[in-house]
């Protein structure tokens, strides 16, 4: 009887460290007071996916009409930042330019000059810049003027070696020091995270994930895939949030780094305002698309615009 006593005393041991030692690789970045003051602005907003586009409008993503929309009606936006060839920074979500504008361009072997030459979606938009975006959103601190909403900069890096990651960071850094806005930074790439925490730790930090096993996005699940899903690269990052698909939200590994260990929730992409509301009921960011909600305020009436 002491024996399968001990046994049991043994295995439950072994379950509880499991537990401990996967809620310390995983652990966010918890009690800095200035990060969590950044972050209380940036939970009172509603993000524009891409900014506020609609192609009926002919207002295509990641434009500067899209901004401008979104800037307009009193909502932040989420964009995405490319490194083109010669170190510029591209305002686009895919690495190839064949989706958006028909034309084939690898953005980060393609100058910047090659890409405004494109057009956007059929329209006259073309690639923006982050500094013209920024420029929209920026604020002069003594103005009495409403201080525009906040941005979610997404760091996207196209597999790129460490040197161009950096190189990526600092300047989309330099960018953001450059305009008096709000914002915080997130990515795939843990490697982004890390570099933020080493070489500017004031900034709030997101670590962007899925359910890749579930979406079978790779083909195979494969040690990505897993390391990915269950967010592995916060053991070095430390991220302040997780903005996790709003679909795969469910995953024990959101359960373990949202509500057992105090992660902050960003959650993409709703497309419903019932969605909307489920999302912010359960404490979290939202990143919409497709519809207009009525009030740019977290919290606020979700139906959509007339």
């Amino acid at each position: 009887m002491r024996k399968t006593s001990s046994k049991i005393a043994t295995g439950v041991g072994i379950a509880a460290g499991a537990v401990a030692a996967t809620a310390a690789i995983v652990s966010p970045r918890r009690g800095d007071s200035y990060v969590d003051a950044r972050w209380q602005r940036l939970r009172t907003h509603r993000y524009a996916h891409r900014g506020l586009h609609d192609v009926s409008l002919g207002i295509p993503e990641n434009s500067f009409a899209a901004f401008q929309r979104a800037h307009d009606l009193g909502f932040g936006a989420e964009l995405d930042v490319h490194l083109t060839v010669e170190g510029k920074l591209a305002v686009i979500h895919d690495s190839n330019t064949k989706r958006m504008c028909g034309t084939s361009l690898t953005v980060e072997k393609s100058t910047l000059a090659q890409l405004r030459d494109l057009t956007l979606a059929g329209t006259q938009e073309h690639i923006p810049t982050l500094d013209e975006v920024l420029e929209l959103f920026e604020f002069d601190t003594s103005s009495d003027d409403p201080e525009p909403a906040p941005l979610i900069v997404e760091v996207k890096t196209a597999s790129a070696g460490w040197a161009r990651v950096a190189e990526l960071c600092e300047k989309t850094m330099a960018a953001l020091d450059a305009h008096t806005v709000s914002y915080c930074i997130e990515s795939f790439d843990p490697r982004v995270l890390i570099w933020l925490r080493r070489h500017r730790p004031e900034v709030v930090r997101g670590q962007l994930s899925r359910d890749f096993l579930r979406d079978g996005d790779f083909g195979l699940e494969t040690p990505r895939d897993f390391a990915g899903t269950v967010m592995l690269g916060n053991a070095f990052a430390r991220p302040d949030f997780v903005a996790y698909k709003f679909a795969d939200r469910k995953t024990p590994a959101v359960e373990l780094v949202v509500r057992a260990l105090g992660a902050k929730p960003v959650y993409w992409t709703i497309r419903a305002p019932e969605d909307l509301v489920e999302c912010e009921s359960e404490g979290g960011v939202a990143i919409f698309e497709g519809f207009v909600p009525v009030s740019c305020r977290a919290g606020e009436d979700a139906k959509p615009r007339a």
